[in-house]
């Protein structure tokens, strides 16, 4: 029997896709936060972060471990209940928001973290909008996100949404026109005061291992916690982006 296929389920027999795909690139997504802290000079301690699409609260935790006090974002009230019960309180506050309206007013940010948004999004403006209106200026935007090629297409439209053997998500969670490449987002970015600062290719290190991880997930042989034991991911700077890539851009001084 194929298993139950289901984003931000707390049942043990579902695969959230979502938190599989959060659970692998946890330690590549902070490894790029701490070269853009590195590259900007700005320092974690006291400082603020928010984080939009923080599923089950990985990103934000790992923002809190650094010294930011976090803000966690996402548009899901059984992620954020997850999230809320996962990581607590301390450090961290968890809202369910969209991220075309995130619903904030006076608050500003030293730094924002976007997850599993952008390719997910078809209102990327309003998105960017919400995301240069929560920045201070001078303020990091950090984004990861899937380019639109065929090898991506492959990717997310076919592995992980549709062959049966190897699919994670839903139907509908990833579309072609909802990827998009990174001068095209570099575009939109800079069309809301946000300058982008760096695109940076990020990859498994062997393609073989997620392959094997996303099978022995379906087939129940691991628990979402064994997944980054059997698949590594890696940043490529300067390589072409082919599926998926992480940048940050920097929010416009008055």
């Amino acid at each position: 029997m194929a298993p139950l296929i289901e984003l931000d389920s707390a049942s043990v027999a579902a695969i959230d896709g979502r938190h599989v795909r959060a659970v692998a690139l946890q330690g590549v997504r902070m490894e790029y936060v701490a070269g853009v802290l590195a590259r900007t000079g700005q320092s974690a301690a006291g400082g603020r972060a928010l984080v939009v699409g923080s599923g089950r609260g990985l990103v934000a935790a790992g923002l809190r471990d650094l010294g930011f006090d976090v803000l966690a974002v996402d548009p899901s009230d059984a992620a954020t209940a997850m999230a809320r019960q996962a990581y607590g309180e301390a450090g961290i506050t968890h809202r369910t928001a969209p991220a075309e309206d995130l619903g904030l007013t006076d608050e500003r940010f030293d730094l924002a973290y976007y997850a599993d948004t952008f390719e997910i999004t078809s209102e990327l403006g309003p998105v960017l909008d919400q995301a240069a209106r929560a920045l201070r200026p001078g303020g990091v935007l950090v984004y990861d996100t899937v380019t639109r090629t065929l090898l991506s297409r492959l990717v997310y439209l076919g592995a992980f949404q549709a062959v049966p053997m190897t699919r994670i998500m839903p139907p509908g969670r990833y579309a072609a026109a909802r990827l998009r490449k990174p001068a095209e987002l570099i575009v939109a970015l800079e069309h809301h005061g946000l300058r982008n600062a760096d695109i940076c290719e990020f990859k498994p290190t062997d393609p073989r291992s997620l392959l094997r991880a996303v099978m022995a997930r379906r087939q129940g042989k691991i628990g979402d916690a064994q997944i980054p034991s059997i698949v590594d991911f890696e940043l490529s700077p300067g390589s072409r982006v082919h599926v998926t890539y992480l940048g940050f851009a920097v929010a416009d001084q008055p």
